[in-house]
């Protein structure tokens, strides 16, 4: 066993980071600037190794690796660096009359060592997006990558031992065990993105320290198609979010809502867009370049599952429903008769399955969607302007979307998160810096003479006065 064999403990880096911690509280703009652009540099000069390895890890195609693992990490520093000046500045604060003499203003602080642990179906994106929300509140980090995606979490070490010292960024690379370790120390904040299943055991940890937590979580995104959408143009926005990433995606649709009369139109404009993305020359979406894989034989085993489980209680496989294990291929499949004992309908699916599911009153639609957990996304598509009203105000989840699919994760001023179950706390852009920081109040009052002084002990008739004066008026 050579030198470089020997690795700091999870719980020897935590140790490690508190000096560094200590002293990046009073870190300043031009120091966190800087960390934030040798990040960008690496990933810009990185770009082929880290396609690379996602494909050896999922089959990722060059294009898809780009989009949305590379360019949302890129966009979040960018604009990190154009707005970090404002986020840091002391927010001043107005004052209320009681208080009039006094000043209050906001400081934001770095709460301290943050813990990262990030999901395997968009690996690099989801480790390193959090990284930036930590560097630019002034926190260190530890983040544990997905081990079910190797080569991606083998690169995001290497890039993280490339830019920062152990005491100030680190990763932690293993399974279950490590992840255990580190949710047994007493982290200042902890990202999690994952399972509401996963979170559970995250936020549980979390509470024995009364660490705070970011639950970036998921759930059953539901997709409403009105009378009034346009089906072709909705066809082809599902289409993509569902099937990008091989439907291995935190906001996919998860199921559609159609009228009963608009089923077949919506179907067969979903087939041609099927084969307009994925098969544009009829050799078959196996031998597509742009169709990505499934993570392992056991999450392709799962989808199996679903997929089975579905035709056996009645499902009609409307497109798709080919497979192929030893490359862990699914086609993207189109399922029309869901019924709510199919698995398809309890569980998130997170893979290229498509239900279709019939209504015949928008209030049936919405009564469905509110008997199911909040999702961390739901998407309509329409114009109806009372529709849309409803449809915002009678349901919960974490990002509305009108007339297009997932590309809200892109947006920088929008806060990204759940609800409840698909999630707590907010991340991206602004939101993201606020996570990973202390919004201490500070109030700063006068010496001497001050509002407060009428109020003291004893309190007599005329204190009594005031204070009912006050409560009457204040």
């Amino acid at each position: 066993m050579q030198l470089s064999d020997f690795r700091p403990s999870p719980t020897e880096l935590f140790d490690q980071q508190l000096s560094t911690a200590l002293a990046w509280r009073k870190s300043s703009l031009e120091e966190r600037t800087m960390r934030l652009k040798k990040l960008l540099n690496w990933i810009k000069t990185h770009q082929e190794d880290i396609r690379e390895a996602l494909y050896k890890d999922f089959n990722k195609p060059a294009s898809e690796a780009d989009l949305n693992e590379i360019f949302p990490v890129t966009s979040e520093i960018k604009h990190c660096l154009k707005n970090l000046k404002s986020w840091m500045r002391p927010q001043p604060l107005p004052t209320p009359l009681p208080m009039l003499g006094t000043a209050a203003f906001l400081l934001f602080e770095p709460k301290g060592r943050a813990l990262l642990i990030s999901p395997w179906n968009f690996p690099f994106n989801l480790a390193v997006g959090p990284l930036v929300s930590a560097l630019a509140a002034g926190c260190t980090a530890i983040l544990k990558p997905s081990e079910h995606a190797p080569h991606t979490a083998l690169l995001v070490q290497n890039m993280v031992s490339e830019l920062f010292a152990p005491e100030e960024v680190a990763v932690c690379l293993g399974e279950k065990e490590v992840a255990s370790e580190l949710l047994g120390l007493p982290f200042d904040h902890i990202f999690f993105t994952g399972s509401p299943q996963i979170g559970k055991i995250v936020m549980k940890a979390a509470a024995q320290h009364l660490s705070s937590v970011t639950l970036e979580l998921g759930g059953k995104s539901p997709v409403i198609l009105d009378e009034t959408a346009d089906l072709a143009d909705a066809a082809q926005k599902i289409v993509l979010g569902k099937f990008v990433n091989c439907g291995q995606t935190c906001i996919a649709p998860d199921y559609v809502l159609v009228p009963e009369n608009k089923k077949e139109a919506f179907i067969a404009q979903a087939k041609a867009t099927l084969q307009r993305y994925y098969d544009p020359q009829q050799e078959g979406i196996a031998q597509s370049q742009d169709y990505a894989r499934l993570i392992n034989d056991s999450h392709f085993g799962r989808v199996k599952s679903l997929f089975d489980n579905a035709r056996e209680k009645g499902a009609v496989v409307e497109a798709g429903g080919d497979w192929n294990q030893e490359q862990r291929y699914f086609a993207p499949t189109l399922l029309s008769g869901i019924t709510e004992e199919m698995g398809v309908f309890q569980e998130e699916i997170f893979g290229p399955l498509l239900p279709i599911i019939t209504y015949t009153h928008l209030n049936d639609a919405l009564a469905l969607i509110n008997s199911q957990p909040k999702p961390l996304a739901l998407y309509f598509f329409g114009s109806a302007t009372d529709r849309i009203k409803r449809v915002m105000t009678e349901t919960s989840s974490g990002n509305v979307v009108l007339n297009d699919c997932v590309i809200h994760f892109l947006h920088s001023e929008l806060p990204f998160g759940g609800v409840n179950n698909s999630g707590i706390g907010k991340a991206h852009g602004k939101y993201g810096f606020l996570a990973f920081s202390n919004e201490k109040g500070v109030l700063k009052q006068r010496v001497g003479f001050t509002n407060v002084t009428l109020l003291r002990p004893p309190y007599g008739l005329r204190v009594k006065k005031l204070i009912a004066t006050m409560m009457k008026w204040f």
